[in-house]
């Protein structure tokens, strides 16, 4: 436990841990002090000077931000003295600052804007003229209003701390300085935090940008639909259409603070997309047309259909799915069509992991702490990306010692102390080394030296504090096993294990969870007649549809899997239901209804009710998601006792209780995979390239293509000749330009519109007035 010492605060005394940030210790204990440049977890800045307080013994006065707690220390945060200085501070942010709060993007929420107002009877006595520039655009995704900057910093911080890719910096000096980047465009993973931890209306979201007032929407606090992370957010609606998505600590105080990456925070185009079917359809003979029919009509013909099935019916659930939804189709195959053939559709099978559990797994916060972290395979910064934040702040901040075991040069070695670049397609092998036994074979195999596995062990003998393992479905089932059986073995008495494993999808782990006894993908489509699919299947596996008697799709879009659907029913999306998905932290999280489902769509859970209903079954869920979790946590021993009134508080998540065992004797396992190993080539084959920023997070989805710029940033986000027009309307969305007349925008186009009214209908030589 941390030392505690006494400090005085406005003639109060508290007990607080020696080392704490003043600033820190004074908001939690209820006094307020303003701030700008200041951000929790980033390197300390101290430009702003508005956090200033008067401590005693000290000649003048002191920015909290930079101050330790220490033992006696009296503290003085309001003061005229102090609010003299704060104000004289204010009025320099507003000597170049437009006051026009009511047509930024910002206003509501400036935290600029709101200390002003907060004050009142700020003087303005600078009346020479502003710095006036016009605002231009950084990305298809960033908008940039640079007159309103006030040299904070945040958002160069964070791209460098939290992304490592230091894309924005700050140029010039003194009042010239502003936040740009190299060439005027930004060539990054266009995550936007800078967008979100701006405190004022610099930095803007070019896909919400000028739609609507933050006043005007309501919030609606819920769970990333696209990574396993399961990253809180807040969506911003109105009307029945989601306009915005963001982490704003003002909304949402979640394990992800206001991180997000490019999909989370910019994808939700899909959400209210005119692509969306909008009610169900039916293919009355096979070839056919899909017909719009009812509810009624879709559910009755479904029915009859399954009966005529018997019990060679199989369900297949898709792991972007709630855990509410997962379970009840699992309850529909075994109890609606007395069939066992039920499975999930993922990137990879996470059950070697979690039957071979020899560790607890490890929370986004013990990784940030972590002392020694271990990443086998795996992409983060593209797949798991908070994952990743978690790990470069790990090392930049705490000090840990990261080691990469990798074919490829991911951009995350740039973090790494040790980075064992093995042959490609080695990785198995490199497990066998580490769960069994380093053998020169096996080491000719994996492409490493014995003195690289030897320093390995060794920062892994030496570590004292958290030691963390991770990987993901790059390498094999056995190999999985595996490592997760071997990691128990390095417990000591000052090092505690943790497990992390890297999934593909939002609800990954919750699916594994809910489907025990599951047969593989596969199995389940070349062993049924008919089939009940929620969600869509890998492309490559939909020629298996192709004899079936009778196939159902539950899908918000019609793709490669509806072509071979008898019958298609139109499905709610994430911001359209409320349930659970469960992060690769086991952390159960809740999923909030913030519009009414679009169109005629319902939960894939409320749909396979009904089907079952119409089959004789009840569920007795009575249409209310909270009995399904009920039914959840009664029937899944790992969320036995969990409701959700557990599951209000982000702030505090419910980890749910994955089995941990013993070291068991996986001696069949490490024998199929040294089978597999021994055929590995010995010749040396490494990838030398490092893999695009943005290869996986920009490429398009059948979610992702619903947002027009996505289609940009897939095709290599090229730079628009005119900065300050939209790139969507100097670019196709194949990012081939369009034929414009660039000296009439450069001449009066400032004011043009970001966004195309119907971007299908313009033509293809845009005159900009």
């Amino acid at each position: 436990m941390a030392e505690l010492i006494k400090v005085t605060i406005n003639e109060q005394e508290f007990e607080v841990e020696k080392g704490a940030k003043l600033i820190e210790v004074c908001r939690e204990k209820g006094f307020g002090i303003p701030s700008f440049c200041y951000y929790g977890d980033l390197a300390l800045q101290a430009s702003c000077r508005m956090c200033l307080v008067r401590i005693e013994k000290m000649p003048k006065l002191q920015t909290s931000c930079t101050i330790t707690c220490t033992d006696g220390m009296i503290v003085t945060t309001q003061s005229e003295e102090i609010e003299k200085a704060q104000r004289a501070m204010s009025e320099f942010l507003l000597a170049n600052h437009p006051l026009d709060c009511p047509v930024c993007d910002r206003g509501g929420e400036c935290e600029l804007q709101e200390m002003v107002m907060d004050w009142g009877d700020l003087e303005e006595r600078f009346t020479e003229r502003k710095n006036a520039q016009p605002e231009k655009f950084l990305s298809p995704i960033v908008a940039n209003d640079p007159q309103r900057c006030i040299v904070c910093k945040r958002c160069t911080r964070v791209c460098d701390e939290w992304m490592g890719e230091e894309a924005i910096e700050a140029g010039n000096r003194g009042v010239n300085t502003v936040i740009g980047t190299y060439g005027g465009w930004l060539g990054c993973s266009q995550c936007g935090n800078c967008i979100e931890v701006c405190p004022t209306g610099t930095l803007l979201d070019g896909v919400y940008r000028h739609e609507t007032r933050p006043w005007e929407m309501d919030q609606t606090r819920t769970t990333d639909t696209y990574s396993s992370d399961g990253m809180q957010l807040s969506i911003g609606s109105r009307g029945g259409e989601v306009h915005r998505i963001v982490a704003r600590d003002r909304y949402v105080n979640g394990l992800n603070g206001e991180f997000l990456d490019v999909k989370a925070r910019f994808a939700h185009g899909f959400v209210n997309s005119k692509e969306r079917i909008k009610t169900p359809l039916i293919r009355y003979k096979k070839g056919g047309k899909l017909i719009p029919a009812t509810w009624d009509d879709a559910i009755h013909f479904v029915g009859n259909k399954l009966k005529e099935s018997g019990n060679n019916v199989g369900v297949v659930a898709s792991s972007r799915l709630t855990n509410e939804s997962v379970f009840t189709l699992k309850r529909f195959a075994k109890e609606a069509v007395n069939s066992d053939n039920y499975a999930v559709s993922d990137g990879y099978d996470l059950a070697p992991f979690f039957n071979n559990l020899s560790a607890p797994l490890c929370t986004h916060k013990e990784i940030r702490h972590a002392k020694t972290i271990l990443l086998i395979g795996g992409e983060p910064e593209e797949e798991q990306t908070f994952t990743a934040k978690q790990i470069r702040q790990a090392v930049r901040n705490g000090g840990a010692k990261f080691i990469v075991v990798h074919d490829t040069p991911i951009r995350l070695t740039a973090q790494a102390s040790q980075f064992i670049h093995v042959n490609k397609g080695s990785l198995d092998a490199f497990a066998l080394a580490f769960a069994d036994q380093a053998d020169a074979a096996i080491l000719q195999k994996i492409g490493a030296g014995q003195e690289e596995f030897d320093e390995l062990l060794k920062t892994i003998g030496e570590s004292e504090g958290d030691f963390i393992l991770m990987f993901g479905g790059d390498l094999s089932a056995e190999a999985q096993a595996a490592l997760a059986n071997v990691a128990g073995s390095f417990v000591t008495e000052k090092r505690r294990v943790l497990l992390h494993p890297l999934p593909l999808y939002n609800n990954s782990v919750g699916a594994h969870d809910m489907t025990a006894g599951r047969k593989s993908l596969d199995e389940v489509l070349k062993n049924s007649k008919a089939l009940l699919i929620a969600g869509s299947l890998p492309e490559d596996k939909t020629n298996l549809l192709a004899n079936k008697d009778f196939v159902v799709v539950q899908e918000l879009f019609e793709t490669a899997t509806t072509e071979f659907a008898d019958v298609v029913l139109p499905a709610a999306s994430f911001a359209e239901v409320d349930g659970t998905f469960t992060n690769n932290s086991g952390f159960v999280q809740r999923v909030r209804k913030a519009i009414e489902p679009v169109h005629q769509s319902k939960p894939d859970w409320v749909i396979a009710s009904m089907i079952a209903r119409e089959l004789g079954a009840e569920f007795g869920y009575h249409f209310s998601a909270p009995m399904v979790f009920k039914a959840i946590a009664d029937d899944v021993p790992a969320y036995a006792g969990i409701r959700y009134p557990h599951l209000k508080d982000e702030s505090k998540p419910v980890q749910v209780k994955h089995e941990i065992s013993a070291k068991k004797d996986l001696s069949s396992e490490l024998a199929a995979l040294r089978q597999r190993v021994e055929k590995m080539p010995d010749a040396i084959n490494r990838i030398t390239e490092t893999p695009r920023v943005g290869h996986k997070l920009h490429r398009l989805t059948t979610m992702t293509s619903k947002t027009d710029q996505f289609h940009l940033l897939a095709a290599g986000n090229p730079k628009p000749e005119n900065l300050l027009v939209s790139p969507l309307v100097q670019f196709n969305l194949d990012g081939t330009p369009r034929l414009i007349e660039m000296a009439s925008a450069a001449a009066g186009g400032v004011g043009v519109s970001d966004r195309l009214d119907d971007k299908e209908t313009v033509a293809n030589k845009v005159v900009l007035k």
